[in-house]
């Protein structure tokens, strides 16, 4: 055989060496996220536990959680042999998570609200001392061409701003509580203890309303947004007129805006 026809033979076999060699590259990715599942599955596990549920040998368990524990994504219970999840995961998670944007994964959701409510729907986050919103969708019986996308409003004045405060860290609140409190309408809370009890209810029952406290006419309900710690980085409201948000209406809208957010909220990672 010539040197030009074994030249010829290995470049007839590299594209078939090549494939054999990403098939195996791609079956080791996809076992190393299977420990990872089994492991956020369990708890914690064992490499005889691992291997069984992978259906390998014990060396190669062995050789992929070695892997994964030199990139820190799992760790080793050195007094049991029990291997767990290790920070680097957290890390991974938390760089996923603050990548979601809340306008972009929101959208969905506002829409889909406003189509059931038929009322505007917006997605207000905190912006200083005061709520603005970065999201809006209108439903169909919407009267209102008003436009609350980017408006800043008070705090204290509206659903989404109430749930906001609410859930600040209680030194910050109280630093916006010492400010004064803008009268909007005859119904806006401008005295603190006042608006300390409503905070605290807000809290408990999950969701904030306001009934022509920042216009006449005006009424809406808020639920929290939040991020996958647990932290409340937002709030989706519901809002209208009074004559159709009334005393009886607005809590059973409050309940459907508490479903939305907690759907919003997980796509947000929280909960997961």
């Amino acid at each position: 055989m010539t040197r030009t026809q074994k030249q010829a033979d290995r470049t007839e076999e590299t594209p078939e060496k090549t494939s054999r060699g990403a098939g195996s590259a791609v079956q080791s990715v996809d076992r190393a996220v299977s420990v990872l599942e089994i492991l956020a599955r369990h708890g914690e596990a064992g490499v005889t536990e691992i291997a069984d549920e992978l259906e390998v040998h014990k060396s190669t368990a062995f050789r992929l959680l070695g892997v994964l524990e030199n990139r820190g994504l799992v760790a080793q219970a050195k007094d049991r042999g029990k291997y767990y999840l290790g920070a680097g995961v957290l890390r991974l998670a938390g760089a996923a998570a603050a990548r979601l944007d809340i306008s972009q994964e929101g959208a969905p959701v506002c829409r889909a609200l406003a189509d059931e409510l038929g009322e505007t729907v917006n997605i207000a986050v905190l912006d200083d001392d005061a709520a603005v919103n970065i999201m809006q969708a209108r439903g169909a019986s919407s009267v209102t061409a008003q436009n609350w996308l980017g408006r800043r409003t008070p705090l204290h004045a509206t659903s989404s701003g109430k749930m906001l405060l609410a859930h600040l860290p209680p030194t910050l609140r109280e630093g916006l509580l010492a400010r004064p409190l803008p009268r909007f309408t005859e119904r806006t809370i401008t005295g603190t203890v006042a608006l300390r009890a409503e905070l605290d209810a807000v809290v408990e029952q999950g969701f904030s309303t306001a009934q022509e406290e920042l216009e006449l006419g005006l009424a809406a309900a808020a639920a929290p947004v939040r991020a996958h710690d647990g932290k409340v980085i937002g709030a989706i409201s519901v809002s209208g007129p009074v004559y159709r948000l009334d005393a009886d209406r607005l809590p059973e809208l409050a309940k459907r805006t508490v479903v939305a957010a907690a759907d919003l909220s997980r796509r947000m990672g929280y909960g997961l």
